[in-house]
């Protein structure tokens, strides 16, 4: 009897348990959205205004498991990102990835510093946001660098020129998905802000990645609706200079 009600008592803790680790559920507010993609998968949406395109949303990622999570770009300001912060509740936040230097990839990489969160980038997205003046990455690396999330290992990673000459992409393989960020234009979109970009090796470089990348499932793009391994083939037509 006594082994019964213990059984039923180990039951209940492991199942609430189980799912306060994974009640994270979409969220909508005038600074920030939160869409669910996967078991595990989030897209966040914030907005930037600008002189050009009006009011942009900006796309970036949330990979969550056992507690821990990793961010791909952050909102892009502070309170937007506080918000993102608050949302994630007790989830350890191993880092924020910015994919290169942009205000729409670090506008509020401020808010994570002050949370005492680690920030990454590529070498060269700091050295280009120190010259934009802008809140710098505390941790560069070369080319590629793995983060471990619950003992799920996601990857950053420099595949060439495109959007700016440091962008880097997102990938979990467990999770066959991408994110793109400005490197990856979304169906139907037009090639939009090209003051840093490298035209001519844009295609080569997404190419690259849809070789190495071949079983993707999702790709989030760093602006407009996230879709699957299409979006490559698609940025790659936009951009494969004749």
């Amino acid at each position: 009897m006594k082994q019964s009600l213990y059984l039923i008592i180990f039951l209940f803790i492991y199942t609430s348990c189980k799912s306060d680790k994974l009640d994270l559920k979409n969220y909508e507010s005038e600074i920030l959205k939160i869409e669910k993609l996967s078991d595990n998968v989030f897209k966040h949406i914030s907005y930037l205004d600008t002189e050009d395109y009006g009011k942009v949303p900006c796309n970036g990622m949330i990979f969550v498991n056992n507690n821990e999570a990793v961010i791909f770009d952050t909102p892009t300001n502070n309170k937007a990102s506080e918000t993102l912060i608050n949302w994630l509740g007790k989830t350890n936040i191993e880092a924020v990835v910015i994919s290169h230097f942009h205000v729409d990839c670090l506008g509020g990489l401020q808010a994570f510093h002050a949370n005492s969160i680690k920030s990454y980038s590529n070498k060269l997205t700091i050295e280009l946001a120190k010259q934009d003046n802008q809140i710098l990455p505390k941790n560069g690396f070369d080319n590629k660098i793995e983060i471990n999330v619950g003992g799920v290992k996601v990857f950053a990673e420099f595949f060439g020129e495109g959007h700016t000459k440091d962008n880097i992409v997102g990938y979990i393989p467990t999770a066959k998905t991408l994110f793109g960020g400005c490197l990856i234009k979304a169906f139907d979109s037009s090639k939009g802000n090209l003051n840093d970009a490298n035209t001519l090796e844009w295609s080569k470089t997404v190419s690259r990645i849809k070789k190495e990348m071949s079983e993707l499932e999702t790709v989030i793009p760093g602006h407009g609706k996230s879709g699957g391994i299409e979006l490559l083939e698609y940025t790659i037509e936009l951009f494969n200079e004749k």
